[in-house]
């Protein structure tokens, strides 16, 4: 799954509530090693993690399914 628009919503709140990174990880339980390799795009996280964190600085993950226009 590709995550990166997800990822940049995350740390866009995050600044803009000016929540440091350790603050975030101490809040959703996320290794702050981890949010860190997240936010600089080296990371992979999952759907749970995702909610963790979106969780924590009150925001909501939807998706979407569509159908695939290339064979």
């Amino acid at each position: 799954m590709h995550f990166i628009s997800i990822i940049e919503a995350i740390k866009a709140r995050r600044e803009s509530l000016r929540v440091t990174q350790q603050a975030l990880s101490d809040l959703s339980g996320v290794a702050l090693g981890a949010l860190k390799k997240f936010e600089s795009g080296k990371g992979n996280p999952t759907l749970s993690t995702l909610k963790k964190l979106c969780d924590a600085l009150g925001l909501e993950i939807t998706l979407s399914v569509k159908k695939n226009t290339n064979p």
